[in-house]
Order: C-alpha cells, then structure tokens, then sequence
C-alpha cells in the first residue's frame, strides 16, 4: 500500500535556519573580501557599505561568542532548581534584581540576546530575564569604564548613564509583566530540550549551536541593514540639530537604534557629537544598548514577530523618556 502521508516532504522546524545562516556565510565572505585585500572589486558606495557591514560584525561577534558561551554554560550546569531559589518568587522584586544582576556579565547587547533566552527556559519570569537583556550592556563595568574614558570632561555622565539605563529596563520588566502576555511562544519559556536525557557536554554542544544558528544569521542581517542606513543617510545633518534640542533628543534616539554601534563603542561616538547637549547625548546612550536594528533582528529570530512589536517600541520610549529625566535632572536642561 502506497503510503498517505507526506511527513517526509514536510519542512523541518528549523526550515528558517538555512536562509539565515546563508546570511552568515555571506557575512564571512564580505569580511575576507575587506580583510584580505580585496578580491572582487566594489563600486564606491557598496564597498563603503560591506566596510561598515564587516564592522559591526567584528565588533560585535566576540561579545555574541561570549554570550552564547555563558548561555550554554547556564544550560548545561545550572540546575533549573537554581535559579528559582536565588531569585524572588514575587515578579515584582524579580525584575529588579535580575536587572542588578546584569552588571555582573561584561558583554554587549548581542551576548545578552542568547543569554536571556537560557534565562527563560530555566524558568526565569519572562519579565526579569528581559530586565536583566536591557541592563546588562549598559550597566556592565566595562561599558561604565568606557564612558567615563570617553566623557572626562563630563563625569556626571557615568552617573547618568547607569541610573537611565537601569531604571528604564525595569521600568519595562514592570511593563511586561502585565502588557506581554502571550507575546511569547511556549516554546521561548520551555525547559531546554538540549538539557534532557543527555551529558553536560552534549547540552552544552547543542545549545550552543542552536544559540549560534538562531542568533548569527540575525546579527549579519541587522548590520547589513544598518550599514545601508549609514551610508545612504547624507552626512551633516547634525548641524541643523543644536538649535532644537527636542529635535535632537529625537534624532539621536534614531541614530541610536540605526547605527547598531557595540554598547562597549558608543560612548566614544556620542562624546564626538559636540554641537549636541549632555542630555541628548544621554539619549544616545540609553537607547542605543536596548533598541537598535541588529538587536530587534535578534529578538525577531529569538521570539518572533509578536513579540518584537510591542517589546522594540515600548522599550524604546521608555529609554528616550528616561535618559531625558535623567538629563534634566543631572544636566540642567535639554
């Protein structure tokens, strides 16, 4: 009897994988044609683009490795028990201690991607674990040190730095908790499939290569995007900028999310903005770590569509509302 059913010809669960990781092999390719000399000739502003491309990627590849390294580590030897015995039963304390806790991983926005999803599925409250993804490139001692290095001439801004960042990550764990429902698939929260029935070696291995797989692809196609933005935005805009500082505040919120800049970096970028004031600078810096193109890609390949909809423009107005506070407070004025 010939058989009925098409379970063979169905796609794998993991079909996506593919296209995003053909992403990745593009990315390697780019980067070999910059670093190498180049092998194939570019015109102007597509070479100009695959420089910036490479860019982004070298700078935030190690900190990716980083973070999935620590995610599998969190997977393979953590006890699920664990976690649920340190951190507070109530949501509400969770959220806040989990984004304290973000200063305890050096690392930019791109590790902290897969390390928030191995927080979720050892069953961390969604909410604190997305706290502990917001704080943690902001609030990391390296990212403070690179601040204050880049700021000498303004130490208030180390200060200003840490408190917008950190209020305004549990500020949207709160949110979460009662405006993400059902934004996150099943599986997102799900003990680790990696984790059951196998070594710690073997769990290790695995996450670490699904982590890679879900996370890679994503990080290429977010720095291509914003390596397009970059160079097809005509330069010197940021004249017309000083003398509207609401514009400003604005604008370098936009220019956070589209530069995509390694939260270890930008600090060295937003003290170069000299014609804009302190408390847009701040901007820069509170929305960049939390809300930028190669981070919602990430967030897309992790959780999906639904939830970067509401989770990308929520976090962001809560970022630009909290580092203008937090100027106005410390800086005087816009």
């Amino acid at each position: 009897m010939i058989p009925t059913t098409n379970r063979h010809w169905r796609l794998s669960p993991e079909w996506w994988t593919v296209p995003i990781s053909a992403l990745g092999i593009t990315g390697m390719l780019l980067a070999v044609n910059q670093l190498a000399g180049p092998v194939v000739t570019l015109p102007g502003q597509v070479e100009s683009w695959a420089a910036i491309t490479v860019a982004i990627v070298l700078q935030a590849l190690p900190f990716l490795v980083l973070g999935i390294i620590v995610s599998s580590v969190i997977s393979a030897l953590l006890p699920a028990q664990t976690l649920g015995r340190i951190l507070p039963r109530n949501p509400l304390t969770a959220v806040p201690v989990t984004a304290g806790a973000g200063m305890l991983l050096p690392g930019c926005e791109c590790g902290s991607v897969p390390v928030a999803q191995s927080l979720m599925r050892r069953g961390v409250t969604p909410a604190a674990a997305l706290a502990f993804l917001l704080a943690s490139p902001a609030i990391n001692p390296v990212v403070l040190v690179s601040t204050a290095v880049a700021f000498q001439g303004n130490p208030r801004m180390v200060l200003a730095r840490f408190l917008a960042s950190i209020l305004a990550a549990i500020a949207v764990g709160w949110l979460w908790l009662s405006l993400g429902r059902g934004r996150l698939d099943a599986s997102a929260t799900s003990p680790d499939p990696h984790a059951v029935n196998s070594g710690r070696w073997e769990a290790f291995r695995a996450t670490a290569m699904h982590d890679l797989l879900h996370t890679g692809g994503y990080l290429v196609l977010g720095a291509m995007l914003a390596a397009a933005i970059k160079v097809l935005v005509p330069a010197g805009w940021f004249e017309y900028l000083g003398n509207n500082p609401w514009l400003a505040v604005l604008l370098m919120a936009a220019l956070a999310v589209v530069m995509s800049l390694c939260s270890e970096a930008d600090a060295f970028i937003a003290a170069s903005f000299t014609a804009i004031s302190p408390t847009a600078q701040l901007v820069f810096l509170v929305v960049g770590p939390m809300v930028d193109i190669k981070l919602i890609a990430m967030q897309f390949g992790a959780w999906g569509r639904r939830f970067v909809a509401l989770f990308a423009p929520l976090t962001a107005v809560v970022a630009v509302v909290m580092g203008t506070g937090v100027g106005l407070l410390l800086f005087g004025g816009l």
